[in-house]
């Protein structure tokens, strides 16, 4: 009889989703800075801005995640 062999794959490194929402926990690995300071920016319109669905769930749209990532000194958010 034989035995089938399992073979440990590598981990794969988080990657943020270039489509869709992430919450702050999602997206959290990524940034460079603490959820405070991020909602401040996106106050400021230097970060992306969330979107509610509900009183407590906050979205962020992954798209504008990754422009502000690419370059978070120069980022305006959209319609700003």
């Amino acid at each position: 009889m034989s035995q089938k062999v399992k073979v440990a794959e590598a981990p794969q490194p988080p990657t943020l989703p270039h489509v869709g929402k992430s919450r702050w926990s999602s997206f959290k690995p990524f940034s460079p800075i603490s959820l405070g300071t991020f909602t401040k920016l996106s106050k400021e319109g230097k970060a992306p801005k969330f979107e509610r669905l509900g009183s407590r769930a906050v979205f962020f749209d992954n798209a504008e995640l990754h422009k502000w990532l690419s370059d978070p000194v120069s980022y305006i958010q959209a319609g700003a």
